[in-house]
């Protein structure tokens, strides 16, 4: 479908202001942030399917990109990648967050599509800056730079929370914690999700 803007973004962009987009942001717009949605919700100003990528926005014209807990709902995630790279600024950046394959209420929301994983991102990574266990890259062109990577423990019963934030602090202390953690433990402790930083590889 046509994106529908709701606010002038040519002249936004023209004028030099920081563009910050909100992509999935529903009901939970955030001020300062251009929200992007499919449904067309009060502070949505942009309706867009983005499964069709960012085609209404220019290269290298997005200052940053929030997302949260709505990758995983995106059927062309690659497509989607790669628009994202494609319009961020050099030195742009997305934070994002997504639920971990071991989070029990993924399972719950028939709208997801997709799991996350510690290696998800670095399929877009190139070989050299991976971690211990290199994955394939031959999969997309995108390439990234991973600014930061957290995996995040919570619980919503507050026995647990405390416990899993002491997880949270261990398991990030280092990308061989963290991998050693995905590698033998997720059956045990469930991970919460993925908090990234990432941005163009340019």
């Amino acid at each position: 479908m046509p994106a529908l803007l709701k606010i002038d973004l040519d002249e936004k962009i023209r004028s030099g202001a920081r563009i910050v987009l909100d992509l999935g942001c529903g009901v939970a717009a955030h001020p300062g942030k251009i929200g992007i949605d499919r449904l067309d919700l009060p502070g949505v100003e942009i309706v867009a399917n983005l499964n069709e990528g960012l085609g209404f926005l220019p290269d290298s014209s997005v200052d940053e990109i929030h997302s949260r807990s709505f990758f995983e709902h995106v059927t062309e995630f690659d497509l989607l990648m790669s628009e994202i790279v494609r319009v961020l600024k050099p030195g742009g950046k997305c934070f994002a967050f997504v639920p971990h394959f071991s989070n029990p209420y993924y399972y719950s929301d028939p709208t997801h599509v997709r799991f996350f994983g510690l290696y998800t991102f670095y399929y877009y990574v190139p070989r050299e800056r991976q971690l211990k266990r290199t994955v394939p890259t031959y999969y997309s062109d995108t390439t990234i730079v991973i600014h930061k990577l957290r995996l995040k423990f919570s619980s919503p019963f507050k026995v647990v929370r405390f416990t899993r934030k002491l997880v949270t602090y261990v398991v990030n202390l280092s990308p061989g914690l963290q991998e050693w953690y995905e590698g033998s433990f997720t059956g045990i402790v469930p991970c919460y999700g993925i908090e990234i930083v990432f941005g163009p590889d340019k």
